[in-house]
């Protein structure tokens, strides 16, 4: 949710982080949100962009929220660090192999 609340993102690199622009990148980051809360599959590609725009959303003060992560999303640092190590190590085998470039034509 961060993507569509306080971070901010420019086509180019919402490109690069393989959605359509900043407008596609809000429609599927809230399509895969809804996906995760309610248990639906995700693709390779799915994890992939949910994985980085996450990190990006918690980590760049630049586009993302950065050092208010905290006090926009309610998560703490140590338990956001926490748990996307946890999904690093889980879905790096999945997304693998994965060409970011790519991703929209998947």
């Amino acid at each position: 949710m961060e993507w569509a609340g306080p971070a901010r993102c420019t086509d180019a690199y919402a490109i690069a982080m393989g959605f359509d622009g900043v407008t596609g990148m809000t429609t599927e980051c809230l399509r895969i949100r809804a996906a995760l809360t309610d248990g639906g599959g995700l693709t390779a590609a799915d994890w992939a962009r949910a994985v980085l725009a996450t990190e990006t959303a918690f980590t760049s003060d630049t586009m993302g929220s950065g050092y208010e992560w905290a006090t926009t999303t309610g998560l703490t640092d140590a338990w956001t660090i926490k748990t996307l190590r946890s999904l690093q190590r889980k879905l790096t085998p999945l997304m693998v192999h994965v060409d970011l470039g790519h991703l929209r034509d998947l």
